[in-house]
């Protein structure tokens, strides 16, 4: 998510539409928006801890597989303060730990992007580079910058048809839920928390459409932030901690595992390519 923290303002307005119509109603949302962005302010500031190398162990032998992450800034990592930490390092030990190879990580996420943003992440990506496996999660910043969920969605299929058109698995977080974001007060709190979760099913079924995995992070991960957020997040109370990217890798590792075909079972919360 990121650039989130310096519109909520414009959040509390958009949301507005939703349920609060009286002019009250708005003046209040954008009140809360104020004390929200106040609360979190920027301790993290705006860069991610770079990531990107060949994760492995010395007992892992043959070629890397290549994982490749896209999407903001949880995509991103922002908020660990290792990288074996962020979320793409997470995944990636994860996965070697589970194949007993090495992965090669490479981290395409910006801090701050919308969905529209993916493409723009795909273009800069090296020519001739093909992942054997593409993580996505993005949307947060759709939710608060008021772009519409059918737009989101069809940026977020024009990615995952790309990725699959060149033979990359994909596996897509949806947007998590922006109830769990205690310094955001309600009713703004509960408003983004219908948004995101609208947003976050229609990923889910532009995902698995165009033969994707898809990974409900409001359900499988969801409750440990919303029970647990002095652990669950890092210093600004927005970004995740290192335990909120280490749970949150986990919930997405069943999935990559399954795009790469070392899995059957597909989990609660997880939702396998449409046939």
């Amino acid at each position: 998510m990121s650039r989130t923290r310096t519109a909520l303002v414009a959040a509390g307005v958009a949301l507005a539409g939703i349920g609060v119509t009286t002019g009250g109603g708005r003046e209040l949302l954008r009140r809360q928006a104020a004390i929200a962005r106040a609360r979190i302010g920027k301790p993290l500031g705006e860069q991610a801890i770079p990531a990107d190398k060949v994760w492995k162990r010395k007992s892992y032998d043959g070629p890397p597989l290549h994982l490749l992450v896209l999407g903001d800034s949880i995509a991103a990592g922002l908020g660990a303060e290792r990288a074996k930490d962020t979320l793409g390092g997470r995944i990636a030990r994860g996965l070697a730990g589970e194949v007993r190879r090495p992965v090669a990580l490479r981290t395409a996420a910006v801090v701050g992007s919308e969905t529209s943003a993916l493409a723009g992440q795909l273009d800069g990506l090296p020519s001739g580079y093909r992942p054997d496996v593409a993580v996505i999660v993005v949307g947060g910043n759709d939710v608060t910058h008021r772009i519409p969920v059918a737009t989101s969605a069809a940026q977020l299929e024009e990615a995952v048809a790309r990725l699959r058109a060149s033979g990359t698995e994909v596996v897509v977080g949806t947007c998590p839920d922006l109830g769990a974001l205690r310094p955001v007060p309600q009713p703004l709190r509960s408003l983004g928390s219908r948004m995101s979760r609208q947003l976050a099913a229609a990923q889910a079924e532009v995902a698995v459409r165009n033969g994707a995995h898809a990974v409900s992070l409001a359900r499988v991960v969801g409750p440990f932030f919303i029970t647990n957020p002095d652990e669950m997040f890092s210093l600004d109370r927005f970004h995740p901690s290192a335990l909120g990217y280490k749970r949150t890798a986990q919930a997405l590792l069943p999935s990559v595992l399954l795009a790469l075909g070392h899995a059957e079972r597909v989990p609660f919360g997880h939702r396998a390519p449409a046939s």
